[in-house]
């Protein structure tokens, strides 16, 4: 009978097949929305709320999948481009440069979409909702995937991640060009090995001072269409179905209109690790009443089972559908062929050369350098002789880090650095040591060949393999996290031995995330700090090692000296983290970074030293190029409440420019402090302004003594009053 019904129902009188209104292209999602969930049984419902979601043949609803991944490149769908790791980018603290990544990441999955639906394709890393960025702040370098993150401040994650969500949703009317998600909302970081039974203790004033700023950003000004919650608990209730997270702040507090999901097979966490509840039914039931829209996992399937019980019902099923399916009429997935724009990108934008160029532009301004002894850099093109070593010399994965796309064109530093010297240059390798074990074979027949050359270069560091996520990190001795976070012991055991003999060191270490190597710092002549570059690395190192680029990156983390210098990994507490509550001399300060040439600040001018309430301040500098080469300074802006009620961060970052200046010239440089800069967080967890004395600090490094003595510039600094 249901069939009869059905038949009639989309028959006009003539005979012809009318079509549903949720196919009809004109009229608003909403009413579309309604129309194809009032379509749907029970059983297609809850097939939708899955990450797999089936097709239902008789609507003509295709296949989903929901799950796709792009932290830097189309990831685990072959082909695509390979741009450096998300800190690695973050150390470019480049905006402008962040959306057009994205751009070019949402162009080439758009291109992957449209060959992969051609030819039938729908599985999972196949469809447009992109479960990208993660915007967990990065508090302790022990943990294995803060190299997916920007880094540790809130207002830098805040403005690189609203560029990202911009250039991968586009800002076309209608369409969204890919989807895009903030995770893993909401207090994230840590340890691996305990995600599905940790509880993340935190104050109401950490949770809005550092952990939520950026979810805000990306929710209100880059109108991000997903948020996926975290596997652990937050304050005793579990981030995927937490009553104040979900509903209270993100969907009334900020207005959220997109869609929720679970972090993979987390809500089988709810009653396997947190136990919360005593089965699958019950758990499903607690995240659907919550508000998670859609199950990454296999718990979602017993919402039959729930509703039978009466843990849930069909109604609150349809409430999330009505939050979860608007996502995919505002990719055009249920719009006739060709109506969508983004419909007529083709195969050949993948891995355009734009992209590849763009991948470049973005490994080279992430490449740090953190020392420069006597100018060893950059090198000549026709040096006589160069010695190449190290276990990342050569070492792909170096390049690619966790959730990595594939691309034909890997350039390891080995292979830049032979394609950028003149043809008389004498080039040898050897890898020389593991990544890190001993060697098994103790034979020493590398290192006297540092001796032989003008200047050694070794590659040291660490890979995915070694940190990253849980299960991934196939060489981690602790399921994705680092216990010790100096460089392994065998690789500065071997750097000692290339020192006895190198005329000049060059030292590259890859990571991604901070690495307590004062030893290396003290051996090299020159430094420099790569991240995981991306497919282009290689290339983009070797531009910097002979002077075809100047380095510009700038830390996006703090680097501590030694471990001990930290709280206790699993205390979630600010104290003592972060540059903005460390107290304690850095090896590296948040925010450092040398350049070929020099940068002067100078005439530091406010607009007024007494600013009423709401009201905001100007602040300009003159910046100047004295040195010898065209480059690009970071130029930062820091505040400091020096007479709030509660404790506040010792300096917060609240503005940065990436400003390009021939040498000898200067630019004057300009920001506006804005009331909301100036407010502090409380101890309840609300912003308000205070009156009070303020300190501002503009240069190009946070404020930190260490930075005379690694050779950053003098910053400027001046005072006014908030009456």
């Amino acid at each position: 009978m249901r069939w009869i019904l059905y038949f009639f129902t989309i028959l006009g009188l003539n005979g012809a097949i009318a079509q549903p209104d949720f196919q009809n292209a004109t009229l608003p999602i909403s009413e579309r929305v309604d129309d194809l969930i009032g379509k749907m049984t029970l059983e297609e419902k809850v097939g939708q709320v899955l990450y797999n979601a089936p097709a239902i043949e008789r609507l003509g609803v295709p296949q989903y999948g929901w799950w796709n991944e792009c932290l830097h490149g189309i990831a685990r769908n072959g082909r695509a481009t390979v741009f450096p790791q998300a800190i690695g980018m973050a150390a470019t603290w480049d905006v402008d440069l962040m959306q057009r990544v994205g751009e070019a990441i949402s162009t080439e999955a758009r291109a992957k979409y449209n060959v992969s639906i051609a030819h039938g394709l729908r599985g999972r890393y196949q469809g447009l909702t992109f479960w990208t960025p993660n915007v967990n702040i990065f508090r302790d370098p022990r943990w294995g995937r803060g190299q997916e993150t920007y880094g540790e401040d809130p207002y830098l994650t805040s403005r690189i991640g609203v560029a990202f969500v911009k250039g991968l949703q586009g800002d076309h009317p209608k369409y969204l060009k890919t989807s895009a998600m903030a995770k893993h909302y909401a207090v994230h970081n840590g340890p691996e090995r305990l995600r599905h039974e940790f509880d993340a203790i935190v104050s109401k004033k950490d949770l809005w001072e550092t952990y939520l700023p950026a979810f805000e950003a990306l929710v209100k000004e880059a109108k991000v269409d997903g948020v996926m919650g975290a596997y652990n608990r937050t304050n005793g209730d579990p981030c995927c179905a937490h009553p104040y997270l979900m509903q209270e702040v993100l969907r009334r507090q900020w207005g959220f209109q997109g869609y929720f999901v679970s972090d993979c097979w987390a809500i089988q966490d709810f009653y396997q690790g947190h136990n919360l509840v005593a089965n699958a039914a019950e758990a499903a039931a607690l995240a659907l009443n919550t508000g998670c829209n859609l199950n990454c996992g296999s718990t979602y399937p017993e919402l039959i089972n729930a509703i039978e019980q009466g843990l849930t019902t069909e109604a609150e099923l349809d409430e999330n559908l009505r939050e979860l399916l608007p996502t995919r009429f505002k990719l055009g997935l249920f719009d006739p062929p060709g109506l969508v724009p983004y419909d007529a990108i083709g195969p050949e934008q993948i891995r355009h050369p734009n992209h590849v160029a763009l991948s470049k532009e973005a490994a080279t301004k992430s490449i740090v350098l953190l020392k420069n002894k006597d100018q060893t850099l950059p090198l000549k093109k026709d040096i006589g002789g160069i010695f190449i070593t190290g276990p990342t010399a050569a070492h792909v994965q170096a390049l690619l880090a966790n959730y990595y796309g594939l691309s034909e064109d890997l350039k390891t530093f080995l292979e830049g650095i032979v394609g950028k010297v003149s043809p008389q240059t004498s080039i040898q390798y050897s890898q020389g040591a593991l990544l890190d074990e001993p060697n098994r074979n103790p034979m020493d027949w590398y290192s006297g060949t540092a001796a032989e050359v003008d200047v050694t270069i070794a590659c040291l560091g660490i890979s995915q393999l070694i940190e990253g996520e849980e299960g991934e990190s196939i060489a981690s001795r602790h399921f994705g996290d680092r216990e010790e976070i100096g460089l392994p012991s065998n690789q500065i055991e071997f750097l000692k031995k290339i020192r006895a003999n190198a005329k000049k060191l060059v030292v590259i270490i890859t990571a991604g995330s901070a690495v307590a190597c004062p030893e290396i710092y003290e051996m090299a002549d020159a430094l420099l700090y790569a991240w995981y570059p991306g497919e282009q690395g290689g290339t983009a190192m070797a531009d910097i090692l002979f002077g075809e680029a100047v380095p510009s990156g700038r830390l996006p983390v703090t680097f501590v000296k030694s471990i001990e210098d930290l709280p206790p990994y699993e205390d979630y507490a600010l104290k003592g983290r972060t540059y903005r509550y460390f107290e304690k001399e850095p090896l590296f300060p948040f925010g450092f970074g040398l350049s070929y040439t020099t940068f002067d600040y100078a005439d530091l001018r406010m607009s007024t030293t007494t600013v009423t309430r709401g009201n905001s301040l100007q602040v300009e500098a003159m910046l100047t190029n004295n040195g010898d080469y065209r480059a690009e300074e970071v130029v930062q802006l820091y505040l400091t409440d020096l007479e709030a009620s509660v404790d506040v961060p010792m300096q917060a970052l609240k503005g940065f420019q990436r400003v390009n200046l021939w040498p000898g010239a200067s630019q004057k440089i300009e920001f506006i402090i804005t009331p909301e800069m100036m407010q502090l967080v409380n101890n309840d967890g609300e912003r308000i302004l205070e009156p009070g004395r303020f300190r501002v600090q503009i240069g190009g490094s946070s404020p930190s003594v260490r930075n005379e003595k690694l050779g950053a510039s003098s910053l400027l600094e001046g005072f006014f009053q908030l009456q």
